[in-house]
């Protein structure tokens, strides 16, 4: 099977959570005999295909950005050569401009869409965009949630609900390099031991301005891992706020990362917003049995880390709150450990790359009308609930 993937960006130009369950998926269906393809925007498109292990990512110009959606006056030629390859097109939504290339391109092959995010900040956009949205999904075959719980208090997947399978984020750990001596001693003496740590694009949505606030005199560190467009802000914010306890370590490289992970005393994950589906960082966290924190805004983040059990889940936009739940990290080590050999357990049962490239694996057999040989999705869509008086579901999930 040949499966063509499409998002707006993709590794080596930006290092993000969607990127990584992009090649994720790619790296794990592979032992089930599929070849990837990866089509997406770059500013410096040159190379136009770059080989990595994963498969070939093939990269056309981009050419401006429109709230936040990339486009490109060059890309439907590339994008159509490579529909004419692949067996099924498998987009990452949102992204509106993959819409216009669906329907410029006439796309007649099985179709599979992965819904990361509701469409959260361009509310107003968002309604000129809604009837092209609708009918862009309406057009797919199969779409696919991260979870149960963003399907249970999403209004637009309630649309769509006959078409929508669950199928959540897997981590490959065999796919994260480990570590040298050399790279332990390098990333300790650069960064200390036992901080917090933070990892991804920096976007509006990430609440890392509420992280800087709870950071406020404490007596110990937070590592924020990554860039983007509130880099500048954040910085500036930190500077103002005279936080000598928080470190902008910027894009590192994976043997890095991985160092950082294994260094630090927990993982905090601030995203205040439903525009935060899922919380890959979490799962890397949970991955590296570390305790978790995170806030309750009725997405994945819930469906990974458990209140009490993984670590805390706190309530969105509360500097105080995620203060608090730092603090009993820091005064109650024991515990902490037990949040994150409870953690490594959940990742384990529920979230492993393997677990994950055998559930896409299953989707593109059906929709291709062959014998499904890989594991079907065990997880069945809840009881829809809406953002109101949606609980969270520690006990339940």
């Amino acid at each position: 099977m040949r499966i063509l993937h499409v998002y707006r960006t993709y590794f080596p130009d930006s290092q993000g959570g969607l990127e990584e369950v992009i090649r994720q998926i790619c790296l794990n269906s592979q032992v089930h005999g599929v070849e990837s393809r990866v089509f997406c925007l770059s500013p410096n498109p040159e190379p136009k295909v770059v080989r990595r292990p994963e498969g070939p990512v093939y990269r056309a110009i981009l050419d401006f950005e429109l709230a936040s959606c990339s486009m490109s006056r060059h890309a439907l030629p590339m994008f159509k050569r490579l529909v004419d390859w692949a067996d099924v097109v498998h987009y990452h939504f949102p992204w509106p401009f993959a819409d216009f290339l669906h329907f410029a391109a006439k796309v007649q092959k099985p179709t599979v869409l992965t819904y990361h995010s509701d469409i959260v900040r361009q509310r107003k956009l968002g309604k000129l965009y809604s009837p092209v949205m609708n009918q862009f999904l309406s057009s797919v075959d199969r779409i696919v949630c991260t979870s149960p719980n963003y399907f249970a208090t999403s209004d637009v997947l309630s649309k769509f609900s006959k078409k929508v399978e669950i199928v959540p984020i897997g981590l490959n750990e065999d796919s994260y390099p480990i570590p040298t001596d050399e790279d332990k001693t390098r990333v300790e003496n650069t960064y200390g031991n036992k901080f917090f740590l933070f990892v991804g694009v920096l976007r509006y949505y990430k609440g890392l301005h509420i992280l800087l606030d709870a950071m406020a005199n404490a007596p110990y560190n937070v590592v924020i891992v990554g860039s983007g467009p509130t880099e500048k802000e954040l910085q500036a914010q930190a500077k103002k706020q005279g936080l000598k306890n928080v470190i902008f370590a910027g894009y590192v490289d994976d043997a890095t990362k991985v160092t950082l992970f294994e260094l630090c005393r927990g993982v905090v994950f601030p995203s205040y917003l439903r525009s935060e589906a899922f919380g890959v960082t979490l799962l890397e966290g949970a991955m590296y049995a570390k305790p978790l924190i995170s806030t309750e805004v009725g997405s994945g983040t819930s469906h990974v880390n458990i209140d009490g059990k993984t670590g805390y889940v706190v309530a969105p936009g509360s500097a105080a709150q995620l203060r608090k739940a730092m603090e009993k990290i820091v005064a109650n080590p024991e515990m902490a450990a037990l949040f994150g050999r409870q953690a490594r357990q959940r990742y384990a049962s529920l979230f492993t790359g393997e677990l994950m490239g055998a559930r896409y694996v299953s989707v593109y057999q059906e929709l291709l009308g062959l014998e499904v040989t890989a594991v079907k999705p065990a997880i069945e869509l809840t009881k829809r609930r809406t953002s109101e008086s949606y609980a969270p579901t520690r006990k339940s999930l």
